[in-house]
């Protein structure tokens, strides 16, 4: 999801379309908060891990 959300945001950013660029920070930010809660070792949609 962070690669995707980085994706779009570079793309809104190339094309000038606020919305992508709203829509790749939202995507990364939350891959990020993802991220950082798997490392903490919490469930993520009610899994342990992701394979």
């Amino acid at each position: 999801m962070i690669t995707l959300g980085v994706i779009v945001l570079v793309v809104g950013l190339f094309l000038e379309i606020p919305l992508l660029t709203t829509i790749g920070t939202i995507l990364a930010v939350i891959g990020l908060v993802l991220l950082i809660l798997g490392w903490l070792g919490r469930a993520v949609g009610g899994r342990k891990h992701w394979y």
